[in-house]
């Protein structure tokens, strides 16, 4: 085994230290070693999304970054999303509201997929949904509550405008 390395790192907004082996998975060690388990890994091999957060702002599947990679990053996940108070998100709240999740596998996927894409798009056509949210799998859903999840909020920025 390599010796673990110091790590540091904004994660929803705190600053979290610790210590990884340079080989540990950011997925890993987000859930096991800073226990934030809504970031969920799937297939380990970067395909179904599930496991997405936010790195410096941008979508990443963190089932295909080493820890050691994160070293100085900002990340978000899915539990970074709602206010200190508990508050959703006017994403999460539109999922909610919109049955855009069954069994939730891939809903903090999901979420942070969708954040991203309105971050880059704030005003995406419905195709533009579908191709934004492509790289996140759902089993079960059909994504049509997805789809219509992420073009309320959509809606809802245009009219703040």
């Amino acid at each position: 085994m390599a010796e673990p390395r110091k790590i540091s790192f904004t994660i929803n907004g705190m600053v979290r230290d610790g210590q990884a082996e340079p080989r540990r998975l950011l997925a890993d060690f987000i859930r096991d070693d800073l226990g934030l388990t809504g970031t969920h890994i799937g297939c380990e091999h970067g395909v179904c999304g599930a496991c997405t957060i936010l790195f410096n702002g941008a979508a990443v599947r963190s089932c295909l970054m080493l820890a050691v990679q994160a070293e100085g990053a900002d990340l978000r996940t899915v539990e970074g999303l709602a206010s200190a108070d508990g508050q959703l998100d006017r994403l999460q709240q539109a999922f909610r509201d919109h049955h855009a999740l069954q069994c939730g596998f891939c809903t903090p996927g999901m979420l942070m997929a969708a954040w991203d894409l309105l971050r880059v798009n704030p005003t995406p056509t419905e195709d533009e949904i579908r191709t934004g949210l492509s790289a996140v799998l759902c089993r079960c859903t059909g994504y049509q509550g997805i789809v219509e999840a992420v073009k309320a909020v959509a809606g809802q920025r245009h009219a703040a405008r």
